[in-house]
């Protein structure tokens, strides 16, 4: 069956370019064979550097981004305790339910889709429920493109004695992500975004203090699949790795190329390249009438009002059918009501920025 050739601009997946698919066509090696434990442990050493962190405990989960998502809830949290979560849109609440499934009491703090928290708020939460044992909040909120700003929100946390969570799955290589200076504790992304691998992997990084609390649970970790327990054992086992299971091994190939073509851009680069690509689209999408819905926008996913009258289903197909462009819908509250175009790795071109647009004034008119 043949696939159509489709420019991806929704909020994921991204255009892979040809260096990635090239490097996953390589020939599979065993997941114990010394060549792909040197690119494994290469691959490793590259998000570290992405996330600009030293945790030594920084590998991709052989899953998606909500597999990263629950690594980090599992293995932070036990039944029992307590955390706080800030939703702002679908990807907190998702954090909330996973962390209730757990065993874990939530408390939400709450604003309407496309807002953002301030410190402020977040500290007077932080008092209310002194017991809580993370903050778990969204970086990069792909459901309505809300920016959320980070720093300062961890010494106010680490000074109650608790952990900060953060989803960075839209922001990571795109945004400035900045683990070890914002303080940081737990974070997971996923390939597919602004790193332009496919879907199916999901870097996460924990910090000692995150390593310390997970050495001291009293229970079992919920999942044996994403047990870090288990798994360190093999993405950390030096010339011994002991098997866990068996990593997508060509997708790993895949990410490390990938890797290699942000390093080689230069990540402050990279991120002033989507800054950039998102002032075109912006400055296009004012010109012909269209609005933003956050105040605080990413510059990797831009959710844009829908004109009163159009119908917002019918121009994402015309989009789709007649310009090989995707570009997404709304969630929940927000289905019908908005565009999510994504500015994401190898998409995020002056090309495609003016491509959607010119596509979007056709549909429109």
């Amino acid at each position: 069956m043949a696939l159509p050739e489709r420019i991806l601009m929704g909020p994921g997946p991204s255009t892979v370019p040809d260096r990635v698919r090239r490097a996953m066509a390589a020939p599979t090696l065993g997941h114990l064979d010394p060549r792909f434990v040197e690119l494994l442990d290469e691959t490793s050493s590259m998000l570290r550097e992405l996330f600009r962190t030293s945790n030594e405990l920084t590998f991709p989960v052989s899953a998606t981004g909500m597999g990263g998502m629950e690594c980090v809830v599992a293995n932070l949290l036990e039944p029992g305790d307590q955390a706080l979560v800030c939703i702002n849109g679908l990807f907190g609440g998702r954090m909330a339910d996973m962390m209730e499934r757990y065993g874990v009491t939530v408390h939400r703090l709450e604003k309407p889709w496309g807002e953002v928290f301030t410190v402020e708020e977040i500290e007077a939460e932080v008092h209310r429920h002194p017991k809580a044992k993370v903050l778990a909040i969204v970086h990069a909120e792909t459901s309505t493109g809300a920016h959320q700003p980070l720093e300062g929100v961890a010494k106010m946390l680490h000074e109650e004695g608790m952990l900060l969570l953060v989803d960075v799955v839209t922001s990571l290589g795109g945004h400035e992500v900045d683990l070890d200076g914002w303080y940081i504790d737990a974070a997971y992304s996923a390939t597919q975004k602004c790193l332009s691998c496919p879907p199916g992997l999901a870097p996460v990084s924990f910090s000692p203090a995150a390593v310390e609390v997970m050495e001291r649970r009293k229970s079992t970790v919920g999942s044996w699949y994403f047990d870090i327990g288990m798994l360190a054992k093999y993405y950390q086992g030096r010339s011994q790795r002991a098997y866990h299971h068996t990593p997508p091994v060509n997708s790993i190939y895949g990410l490390h190329e990938g890797l290699r073509i942000i390093l080689e851009e230069g990540i402050d680069a990279r991120i002033e390249r989507h800054a950039k690509m998102h002032r075109r689209l912006r400055a296009g999408l004012e010109e012909i009438g269209l609005d933003y819905l956050p105040e605080q926008s990413l510059h990797t996913l831009n959710c844009v009002l829908v004109p009163k009258g159009v119908d917002e289903s019918g121009v994402r197909a015309t989009m789709l059918d007649t310009y090989g462009v995707e570009i997404g819908g709304g969630l929940g509250p927000l289905a019908g009501k908005v565009w999510r175009i994504g500015l994401m790795g190898h998409s995020a071109t002056q090309a495609n920025v003016d491509l959607v647009l010119a596509a979007l004034v056709d549909c429109l008119e």
